[in-house]
């Protein structure tokens, strides 16, 4: 028989390690992602009445309800007062699992993530659609919190957040902070974004645009005077928006175009990747960036579906805060953060990486 307290010991060593996540399934040991890599614990495997014990010490009666007849739930969990986990409780080969993700409490400056001082610029917006993209695990929910805390220092404006589950809390600082959790407050993110339209809203948070109902109430909401935040799972920004028009039948993508080149802000698309240390050993992660700011030229790109001609405008887009994932990669590797591998492994375009490396080479 496990020790229940057992669930507070291994929040207690994500917190410690630094941990990103925290697996427990069974058949092993309690496993931390740390720098991305996982580690297990000195533990013996788990059995199946321990990952239950566990599910047991955190899940509400609704929430293991939902367990039995989904086979899942999630939801955001505070652990003292170091640090809120998004949980997801599962059923695989009929037991229990568990993942969770250290949601840290301090929110991470703007300066600190690594986007340029031209961001901020977006932050003061009175309408538009801003979109932070990237695989799961990237930091997206990093970056558009510490965006949000910008706002909130600022900014006197009315944020509203549409999450599932709420990961980050934002206190009332300049603004005042509204935070909808999907399920436990409102149905759907579509239906609280047309809500959230009655709330005298400034700035809308909408945690997940995974759907076509979604983006359409986003776009909307960008259009009729607000400042939308949106996420999406792509890579880069032409994928963005292709991804977007392409979730609409046929008969509305060129109006969704005309809406996009217009209402669209930004698109900023991440990668994180194992930081090195001066030694050359990898601690902690450092976040990569594909930053696609709104021009005319942009926007001409967007309303005219030429999405393959905005990669070069991010290479001379510099001045408007743009720059191509690749640039960043490879300014990450000649300052020492990152190994060749991941510059290679992560390039989009690898050979003209390494030859942009061969000519700086030549240069120096």
């Amino acid at each position: 028989m496990i020790d229940p307290d057992l669930m507070n010991q291994l929040m207690e060593a994500a917190c410690d390690n630094g941990a990103s996540d925290l697996h427990c399934a069974v058949g092993d040991p309690p496993v931390l992602r740390i720098h991305g890599e996982l580690e297990r614990l000195d533990m013996p495997p788990l059995e199946p009445e321990d990952t239950e014990t566990l599910m047991r010490s955190i899940c509400t009666e609704a929430q293991m309800k939902s367990v039995e007849e989904n086979g899942g739930a999630d939801f955001g969990l505070a652990f003292q007062d170091r640090a809120r986990f998004r949980v997801s409780v599962f059923k695989q080969k009929g037991m229990v699992g568990l993942v969770l993700r250290q949601i840290p409490n301090d929110l991470i400056p703007l300066s600190k993530i690594g986007l340029p001082e031209e961001i901020t610029e977006l932050l003061y917006k009175p309408r538009g659609l801003v979109l932070v993209t990237g695989p799961t695990g990237s930091g997206k929910t990093t970056t558009l919190a510490s965006m949000l805390d910008f706002i909130n220092v600022n900014r006197a404006a009315h944020i509203i957040t549409i999450e599932d589950p709420i990961e980050y809390y934002h206190y009332h600082k300049k603004s005042v902070v509204t935070q909808r959790e999907i399920g436990a407050d409102v149905p759907s993110f579509a239906e609280a974004i047309r809500r959230a339209l009655r709330q005298d809203p400034d700035v809308i948070l909408v945690g997940e645009m995974r759907d076509l109902e979604t983006i359409g109430a986003a776009i909307t909401a960008a259009e009729t005077g607000h400042l939308v935040f949106g996420t999406l799972h792509t890579t880069g920004a032409a994928e963005t928006v292709d991804r977007i028009v392409d979730a609409f039948p046929t008969n509305q993508q060129e109006q969704v175009r005309t809406q996009l080149a217009a209402g669209l802000q930004a698109v900023i698309s991440q990668i994180l990747l194992p930081k090195l240390d001066e030694n050359g050993e990898v601690h902690g992660r450092i976040a990569a960036f594909e930053i696609m700011t709104s021009t005319d030229a942009i926007r001409s790109r967007i309303r005219d579906n030429k999405t393959n001609m905005i990669k070069s405008d991010l290479q001379t887009g510099a001045k408007f805060g743009m720059m191509t994932l690749d640039s960043c990669l490879l300014n990450h590797y000649k300052n020492g953060f990152i190994s060749y591998e991941e510059l290679i492994t992560k390039s989009q375009d690898p050979d003209s990486v390494v030859q942009k490396l061969k000519e700086d080479m030549g240069e120096e």
